[in-house]
């Protein structure tokens, strides 16, 4: 099971100019394995691109994605993730949400795809990546 990092789907639901054509790709990969996964951390990032909830619900077909609660386990392993991040000198630009994400996968063993991996990386080092070269 695939879970989409909000990076990706707003390179779609934005046209983005440089990044459109890798995400669609992984995007058209990944659905034809199963639904798209997402969480409400990822809906509400998503949301700022939307002008209406509406609107993002009727984007979010529910014949191509999957919306997932939040694990507690997840809220754990992010918390424990964010300091460890906070402490080696992390800056407070990073929300603790997006360690959720990375938690959410690794706890219910998801594949994430992603754009942004570093953190994954350092952080969630069993969550499986799905990532530009």
């Amino acid at each position: 099971m695939i879970l989409f990092d909000t990076n990706v789907l707003l390179d779609i639901a934005t046209a983005d100019p440089v990044w459109l054509p890798w995400s669609e790709k992984e995007f058209r990969v990944a659905a034809t394995q199963g639904p798209i996964l997402i969480n409400p951390i990822i809906y509400a990032e998503l949301a700022a691109a939307f002008a209406t909830a509406a609107d993002l619900d009727r984007w979010l077909d529910p014949v191509v994605f999957q919306r997932l609660p939040l694990p507690y386990a997840a809220g754990w392993l992010a918390a424990q993730a964010f300091l460890k991040y906070r402490r080696s000198g992390g800056a407070k630009t990073s929300p603790l949400p997006d360690f959720y994400i990375g938690a959410h996968a690794e706890v219910e063993g998801h594949t994430i795809v992603t754009r942004d991996p570093a953190r994954y990386r350092t952080y969630f080092p069993n969550a499986l990546l799905i990532a530009p070269p």
